[in-house]
C-alpha cells in the first residue's frame, strides 16, 4: 500500500566526501552516512538523500531553501563559513550581496561543491 508518510527527496553529487563536509561542516547540517550515500537531517524532521552519480550534472533549479529570519545576517553568516553567492542580472538582479529583494521574499542562491542550486530565503 502506498504510503506518503516515509517520503523523502534526494539529489545527485559527484564527490561525496565534498558533499559531506559542506553540508555537514559548512552548513552545519546533521549528516549521516550510509551505505555511500549521505542522509541530511534537516529541521522539519525530513531527511534528504544525497546519492554519488558518476556523471552527475548539477541541478538548474534550486534544490534545498532555508528559510531564515533575516536573510542579511544568513548571508553574512554563511559568507564567513566560506559560501560564495550567485550574482545575478537581467530578470532576475541580485545585490552587491547576492540577495534578490525585488519580489516575494528575499532570496539569496549558492551552489553546493556539485554545483547544485541551494537557497536562503526570508520568511515572510
Amino acid at each position: 500500500m502506498f504510503k506518503s508518510e516515509e517520503a523523502f527527496s534526494g539529489f545527485s553529487v559527484n564527490d561525496i566526501p565534498k558533499a559531506k563536509k559542506f553540508y555537514g561542516k559548512t552548513l552545519g547540517l546533521d549528516v549521516e552516512e550510509k551505505n555511500g550515500m549521505l542522509e541530511l537531517h534537516i529541521g522539519s524532521g525530513a531527511k534528504v538523500i544525497v546519492y554519488p552519480k558518476p556523471n552527475h550534472v548539477p541541478a538548474s533549479f534550486t534544490i534545498l531553501n532555508f528559510p531564515v529570519g533575516d536573510i542579511d545576517e544568513a548571508v553574512d553568516d554563511l559568507k564567513k563559513r566560506g559560501v560564495r553567492f550567485e550574482q545575478y542580472g537581467g530578470e532576475i538582479k541580485t545585490d552587491s550581496k547576492g540577495i534578490h529583494r525585488d519580489d516575494g521574499p528575499s532570496i539569496a542562491w549558492f551552489k553546493d561543491p556539485a554545483g547544485n542550486i541551494l537557497s536562503v530565503l526570508e520568511e515572510m
